[in-house]
């Protein structure tokens, strides 16, 4: 086991030295930007960086601070130390790929309060000063010698990249009118207003006027650019949205602060609706940190226990909103327990249907392929070590799950356990519908508007929206 051992006052000699080596990575800006909250483009921003006198991102000069702290806490004097003050000068920038050599002297000592000055040196790997200075600390008096705790791992993910990569791809097209179904709370009105403010839709406010203007009150939101249609209560809001939709009124629906069956009962109403000859379903757009790509899971919230018909749809609906969003060839793993046809699972037998299917040309524009346990799905790894052989396996876009309660629990687990954010779509009706959750934040909500508005300006309508009405 590696031990920290520091030298105390009285073991310090003028002259001593200690030193580490550390090179520059992006992972430390991001680091320490993170834990500081200085988010200085400078050092973040490549764009940005070009146009500054350096040309290029730098480190945060404190991260060289940090390091000269390193070395005094843990070297000389080390276990002990208590940092007084310290006063450096940056003389140079600190580029990606430097390697710094961080190095402390003790230049003088003070007998009364056991204080030691040191001098302070960061250089480069050309030799070049980068940061110089002093640092005063009280030395320990007593011999310590302590155990080398290890650092936990730490990953730097960007949480919402392939989201900002959907809300970028909404910028050119025009917004969309959408009709916004009793937004009578903080979290639905807010979310309309932010689509709006980020030029995603135009949003149409359906519920009882009381209610929403006390919500705008109460949060300090100006109502006077957007049309409030007044609705008694949210079952006649969500009607009257339905009807808009279906007159052309409104290019998109999005559920406020009423149940996601009340909208939907209205949406695939047999007469009034807006159903047509595709069955109806729902697909997660999840942003997950520790995958690759945009991955969808259809259906999670609208069909409950789909037959192999049902599923042609819903796996079909998937695909093709897989082209509007730019993914070519979408990979579709048909997800089951297990990676072998078994007639014990009814799941499998489906999904060996769904790839001949595929094979004949009754499902398109997809690479389909099943059944695949979720491991076999999204890890190459783990495909390879079960000897499946797929060009599908460990680099799925789209989970078509067995039923809802299995689509729901993977879209849960990956949201509350790998801090996926879930943006949300309903497919196969006359327009896109953004279903939206209380625990969704700002940049899912945009999210899930910006690919209403790009489904909205593809054909003009959601996936199935051009087939005949059921």
């Amino acid at each position: 086991m590696e031990f920290l051992e520091n030298r105390t006052y009285d073991e310090i000699r003028i002259g001593d030295q200690a030193s580490l080596v550390r090179t520059l990575e992006l992972k430390d800006i991001q680091l320490f930007a993170a834990m500081s909250g200085d988010i200085n483009p400078a050092h973040l921003d490549p764009e940005y960086a070009k146009s500054t006198m350096f040309q290029e991102v730098i480190a945060h000069g404190m991260w060289g601070g940090a390091l000269i702290s390193t070395v005094l806490g843990t070297q000389l004097p080390g276990p002990g130390t208590i940092y007084l003050s310290q006063s450096l000068q940056f003389s140079k920038p600190v580029t990606l790929g430097d390697t710094l050599t961080v190095t402390v002297t003790a230049a003088r000592k003070y007998e009364h309060h056991h204080n030691v000055i040191f001098d302070c040196r960061c250089v480069n790997q050309h030799g070049v000063v980068v940061i110089s200075g002093t640092a005063e600390v009280i030395a320990p008096t007593q011999k310590i010698k302590r155990p080398r705790l290890a650092l936990p791992e730490v990953r730097i993910t960007d949480m919402t990249s392939q989201y900002r990569r959907l809300i970028a791809m909404a910028e050119k097209p025009e917004p969309i009118s959408m009709a916004v179904v009793h937004p009578c709370d903080r979290e639905s009105l807010l979310g309309a207003v932010e689509a709006a403010r980020a030029n995603l839709i135009v949003p149409v406010l359906v519920g009882p006027r009381n209610k929403i203007e006390a919500v705008a009150r109460a949060e300090g939101i100006d109502l006077a650019p957007y049309r409030i249609v007044d609705a008694p209560h949210s079952h006649a809001a969500a009607h009257i949205a339905v009807g808009m939709a279906r007159d052309g009124d409104v290019e998109a629906l999005m559920k406020g602060s009423l149940h996601t069956d009340e909208l939907m009962g209205e949406v695939v109403a047999p007469e009034s609706g807006l159903r047509t000859g595709r069955r109806i379903s729902h697909v997660f757009i999840m942003d997950v940190p520790t995958y690759p790509r945009m991955l969808m899971i259809t259906d999670a919230a609208i069909n409950i226990d789909p037959t192999l018909e049902d599923k042609v749809d819903i796996v079909q609906n998937a695909i093709d909103l897989a082209h509007v969003l730019k993914v070519a060839d979408p990979k579709v793993a048909i997800l089951s327990a297990v990676e072998t046809v078994t007639p014990k699972l009814r799941s499998t037998l489906e999904a060996a249907a769904l790839c001949k299917m595929a094979d004949r040309g009754q499902i398109t524009g997809g690479v389909l392929d099943g059944p695949l346990a979720f491991d076999n799905a999204v890890s190459m790894v783990a495909a390879k070590t079960k000897g499946v052989v797929s060009a599908v396996a460990g680099r799925a876009d789209i989970l078509l799950v067995p039923d809802l309660e299995a689509g729901n629990m993977v879209a849960k687990q990956l949201e509350y356990l790998a801090d996926a954010q879930a943006a949300g779509i309903v497919l196969g009706a006359r327009v896109p519908i953004v279903l939206t959750s209380r625990a969704d934040n700002v940049q899912t909500r945009l999210a899930s508007c910006a690919v209403a508005l790009l489904l909205a300006r593809h054909g003009g309508n959601s996936p199935g929206a051009a087939d005949a009405q059921k």
